[in-house]
């Protein structure tokens, strides 16, 4: 996943990367919440979202890589996180997350959407919603700046106006817009019924 090796928090020019903790302050998360992060990587979102909901709460990291899984793990293991559950799954293939219906208070995509395509993108919301509880959310998070020198290849990368479109295909609303740095945008989605 991209994000592991391009989301520093603060380097040293000033330029603003993604940083996690400020991002979920933007987010309505409390202790007991189910969250399900999907593509993600080595737990860049993972442990503090963890941290967040807490004993009670539940983050379940899921991406196709097991060698990051590996990662999420042992990490989970040395911060004294049990409240992570690591699985494998190929979110392109439908219910591949293997979480109930309507089981998760939110669901995580950051940086993962542009690294597939067309198809697989609209399968990857699919699964999201699936999983999402009635008022769920969905923190979208993806590169924008698309003549930047940093991140992928301009033509692969999803506008903002290309992921509401996409939102609004499959049900959902825009619930807000967050800062994320100089590099990337956010969306938090909304499933309303």
């Amino acid at each position: 996943k991209m994000s592991d090796t391009s989301t520093i928090k603060n380097i040293s020019s000033g330029i603003k990367f993604i940083d996690p903790e400020e991002i979920i302050r933007e987010m309505d998360i409390r202790a007991g919440m189910a969250i399900a992060d999907l593509g993600c990587g080595t737990g860049y979102f993972s442990f503090p979202l963890a941290q967040k909901v807490g004993k009670e709460g539940t983050v379940y990291a899921i991406d196709i890589l097991e060698p990051k899984l590996e990662v999420v793990k042992s990490q989970a293991r040395l911060l004294g996180l049990d409240n992570i559950v690591v699985r494998r799954a190929n979110l392109e293939m439908p219910e591949s997350s293997k979480l109930e219906k309507e089981s998760v208070d939110w669901a995580i995509l950051v940086n993962m959407l542009f690294q597939n395509n067309k198809e697989g993108r609209k399968r990857i919301i699919n699964e999201a919603k699936r999983i999402l509880k009635k008022g769920g959310q969905i923190l979208a998070v993806e590169w924008s700046n698309p003549n930047g020198n940093i991140g992928p290849d301009k033509n692969i990368r999803i506008p903002k106006e290309e992921l509401v479109r996409m939102a609004h295909e499959h049900g959902l609303g825009v619930a807000k817009e967050i800062n994320i740095g100089d590099f990337h945008y956010g969306l938090i989605l909304a499933k309303y019924k």
